[in-house]
């Protein structure tokens, strides 16, 4: 009877589990953080895939619709979701949530990419405790959505998550608490790691496939000279090939990086000839294993990656 009792509560437990579903990996990663101890949240999109050209299937609308909290950027990033969750209320859209309005993509192609955008580069012990809850109803057209690339904008998501699960399951506010706790903590000493691994690495020149890494860049303080495509469905423009090559033959950069979603032949076909590494990054986490460290793991990873290139430690 006992046995039989407890079992009657794990299923009672699982029957009342809170749904999360979230689009991209490191959405995912982040949310696992604050779900610890409960249901581990689902992936809408797997590894390798990009939201840049994602098609709905069937079986991701029963997903949605079963799903008590979804989680995505906005319109910027998983455009094919909008007309879905725009009016639902169990969505939770980040970018119209999060402080992030210095950092816009480039929508020119041929544009000197030498120019960069504001934002804030402290270290995250600086703004903890910084608060920005009056970022609704603007107009958001050409904004990054690459924002868990800051761990400023890591933490406001997942105080963000925190907040919204407490008010759709009151009954674990503590747990959702005691893991945003944990989960700020660990961040604040995996933004120290990172920053002491890229440090060494600052004015060293690189470019990147697509615009993606405007968050990391000015918060790490590592800016890159340009990048190939602003969309990575789009192919760079002439111009853009031809200023990349000529700065590679003149040693201005020592890397390039591409990503594994995509396979450019245009990047070996521009370092051909040149001194030029070739490495990959991955802003979208594909191959961290989901739990509640995944997001901190993700973070020193892709440091990791870019330093290894750029300080030609292969």
């Amino acid at each position: 009877m006992r046995a039989l009792f407890f079992l009657g509560l794990l299923l009672g437990s699982q029957a009342n589990a809170v749904e999360v579903l979230t689009t991209v990996k490191p959405l995912q990663l982040i949310a696992s953080a604050i779900t610890e101890g409960g249901q581990p949240p689902g992936l809408l999109l797997k590894p390798g895939t990009s939201p840049h050209d994602y098609a709905l299937k069937p079986s991701d609308l029963g997903r949605i619709q079963d799903a008590d909290l979804v989680i995505w950027v906005g319109p910027e990033l998983e455009g094919f979701l909008t007309p879905l969750l725009s009016e639902r209320d169990n969505s939770l859209p980040l970018l119209t949530r999060l402080p992030v309005e210095h950092h816009d993509h480039d929508e020119h192609d041929e544009h000197d990419e030498t120019d960069h955008h504001d934002n804030h580069n402290a270290p995250l012990t600086q703004h903890e405790n910084d608060a920005h809850d009056d970022h609704h109803g603007h107009d958001h057209t050409g904004r990054d959505p690459h924002v868990w690339l800051d761990p400023h904008n890591g933490l406001h998501i997942a105080r963000l998550i925190a907040e919204r699960l407490g008010a759709i399951d009151p009954e674990n506010l503590d747990r959702y608490q005691h893991n945003l706790a944990l989960f700020e903590s660990k961040l604040r000493d995996t933004d120290r790691r990172v920053m002491e691994r890229l440090t060494p690495a600052r004015g060293i020149g690189y470019f990147v496939f697509h615009d993606a890494y405007g968050y990391w860049e000015a918060h790490y303080q590592i800016p890159s000279l340009g990048h190939f495509t602003v969309n990575p469905e789009r192919a760079p423009g002439a111009q853009t090939v031809a200023r990349i090559h000529r700065a590679l033959e003149n040693a201005s950069a020592e890397c390039v990086f591409a990503e594994p979603q995509f396979r450019p032949a245009v990047i070996n076909a521009v370092v051909r000839g040149t001194q030029a590494r070739v490495a990959v990054l991955d802003p979208l986490a594909g191959d961290i294993d989901n739990g509640p460290d995944g997001y901190f793991n993700f973070m020193l990873k892709l440091a990791d990656d870019m330093a290894v290139c750029l300080l030609n430690e292969r």
